[in-house]
């Protein structure tokens, strides 16, 4: 692994290969691997780790650059896997527990490793990925065969349908021909094309030798723990869970009733297929880093409810990266402290600088993990691109891309100068495009969801003389969403098009009338502000429903009432939305 020292960590008749990142003094971070993978699985996670933790990596006994036991049979067992991982912890942390991070069959190593008395003491932590404790697995089988109502049985079809793996390892030198065949040569390949997993250095060559060698990690356990499981298998360390939505090896069936075993257990979801460390480090690492945090400082409240505890979506979008252009101010910054307060990690961005850096600011106050800010002008193309690549770079790819940042624009078409139609479309309409192709691209390159909010309008819907181009341009963005929506739906990815009314920030303030002189462009823009104040509609309301649009996967929004009632009237009364297009507006 590029950039990490090497150490040999003799144990149980084999020499692991164990590798360490980050500064030794810091605390201890043990991230366990699974099947059929090395310790390069983690290089993504480690290296985001590093800047903060002393993070250590092991190829477990049998893979990587690791010795295998002779004979296989029965050099796999939990047992002797829990001795390999004491003898590291010594060898790297001698003076005190480490964080433990499991992934697949590392996860289920390390939930023995948390729970058996021998390993007390050595664990300050534990987070879970992707892999169940065998003892819980086989309590949980038990306890839906002596029972067997129709939604248990469909529990256990479920996750027997899902398990068919685990019965081909159990077939006698079948796996180890295969994976030294065609599977191992074709594995890359089946990992990018399934989960869109990156390659950077993973898998290693070993990997044909580590898969046939894993085999015995499911012949050595898997059978004794689900015929007796252990009784005592309490974890004696905090435990932090994350399940992937899209894991297609197992349900999240699988983790109810988990909180009897682990007391004070933190549960979060992630939109993801099986191998996040690859495709989700950034994500981990954010919920990894919390908790660790959250022990380190030792305050059992924060380790019991991560930041955005208290928002009923925090477990949608904690630590989850959002990203909100027009965040300076008005429905952007209140959609910004929304998400902060869910947990989510945040990007504003905005012209105004200074109002983008002290939304960032307030962002981390109210409950944001991280929450940076850039400078950006959405309409311009080359910029979007640089920050699209800065963001994916420094913070991961979006999670969630609202495209907010919009401008004013009133007065008859004929009074409009070609100038202002482009400053108006530029950014109203270019800037949700530029946002939509270079986010939206990453978030499909990624192959893990995700979901783009494009801040529309009811004008788009209610037409009006005295809002050609503005009207023009919110109409153009709710129709690029429905067309974008329809695109991406086949790979995960939702979008949805708000449409406020008359909400008070300070868009009125800022719009532009044309064919007027600049005495009475202050007159109308005073008078217009008034007005939206006088009508009173938050923009938290719209932040809120903005949330909601991305839990639902909602397609278009109207958020007021006047644009409810545009909504309905454009669908089933158009005649009438023309006749009120007629009216002079109260200026």
């Amino acid at each position: 692994m590029a950039g990490a020292r090497e150490r040999w960590v003799a144990t149980g008749g084999v020499e692991l290969c164990v590798a360490e990142r980050g500064d030794a003094a810091r605390p201890t971070v043990v991230l366990v691997h699974g099947y059929p993978d090395s310790k390069e699985v983690w290089s993504r996670v480690a290296r985001r780790l590093a800047h903060r933790f002393h993070v250590v990596l092991y190829d477990v006994r049998g893979c990587g650059r690791s010795t295998a036991p002779r004979p296989l049979r029965g050099g796999f067992t939990l047992e002797k896997l829990t001795d390999d991982f004491l003898a590291v912890a010594e060898a790297v942390s001698p003076d005190a527990p480490v964080h433990l991070v499991g992934h697949d069959w590392g996860s289920v190593q390390a939930w023995e490793f948390a729970t058996v008395r021998r390993a007390e003491g050595r664990i300050a932590s534990f987070t879970s990925i992707s892999g169940p404790s065998l003892d819980h697995f086989g309590h949980w089988i038990k306890k839906r065969t002596a029972r067997p109502t129709p939604r248990r049985l469909g529990q256990l079809l479920g996750q027997g349908a899902k398990s068919w793996y685990v019965y081909a390892l159990h077939t006698p030198k079948l796996p180890e021909a295969v994976w030294r065949g065609p599977l191992g040569k074709h594995w890359p390949a089946v990992l990018e094309r399934l989960e869109k997993a990156p390659g950077d250095g993973y898998p290693t060559p070993s990997l044909p030798t580590d898969a046939a060698h894993g085999a015995w990690l499911y012949r050595d356990n898997v059978r004794a723990r689900m015929r007796r499981p252990r009784a005592d298998a309490y974890a004696h360390a905090p435990v932090q869970l994350i399940v992937p939505t899209g894991d297609i090896f197992l349900s999240e069936r699988l983790y109810d009733e988990l909180e009897q075993w682990a007391p004070g257990l933190v549960r979060r979801t992630l939109p993801a297929k099986h191998w996040a460390p690859r495709t989700r480090p950034d994500q981990l690492v954010a919920w990894i880093t919390e908790f660790v945090d959250a022990q380190e400082e030792g305050d059992p409240t924060k380790s019991a409810a991560p930041k955005g505890g208290k928002s009923p979506y925090a477990a949608r979008f904690g630590g989850q990266l959002v990203l909100v252009t027009g965040a300076a101010g008005g429905i952007g910054r209140a959609t910004a402290f929304a998400f902060a307060e869910a947990g989510a990690r945040l990007v504003a961005v905005d012209r105004d600088a200074e109002g983008a850096a002290r939304t960032a600011e307030l962002a981390r106050l109210i409950g944001a993990p991280e929450a940076w800010a850039e400078a950006v002008d959405v309409g311009d193309e080359q910029a979007m691109e640089k920050l699209a690549d800065k963001v994916a770079a420094a913070y991961g790819v979006v999670d969630v891309l609202v495209n907010n940042a919009g401008i004013g624009l009133s007065g008859p078409f004929m009074s409009t100068s070609a100038e202002e139609w482009r400053r108006v479309l530029d950014v109203n309409l270019w800037g949700v495009i530029h946002g939509c192709r270079t986010f939206g691209k990453q978030m499909a390159d990624r192959g893990q969801g995700g979901h783009i909010v494009n801040t529309a309008s009811a004008s788009a819907f209610q037409p009006s003389k005295a809002l050609p181009a503005y009207s023009a341009s919110k109409a153009a963005v709710l129709m690029l969403s429905e067309c974008l929506r329809a695109e991406l739906a086949g790979q995960g990815i939702g979008v949805s098009a708000i449409c406020p009314g008359i909400v008070n920030t300070g868009i009125a303030a800022t719009a532009r009338f044309t064919g007027v002189s600049e005495d009475e462009q202050r007159r109308l823009r005073a008078k217009s502000a008034r007005l939206y104040g006088m009508r009173g509609y938050p923009p938290e309301k719209v932040a809120d429903a903005i949330l909601k649009a991305v839990v639902r996967n909602q397609a278009v929004v109207p958020v007021t009432p006047e644009a409810r009632g545009a909504r309905l009237l454009s669908r089933f009364a158009p005649k009438a939305l023309r006749a009120i297009a007629r009216i002079d507006p109260p200026l």
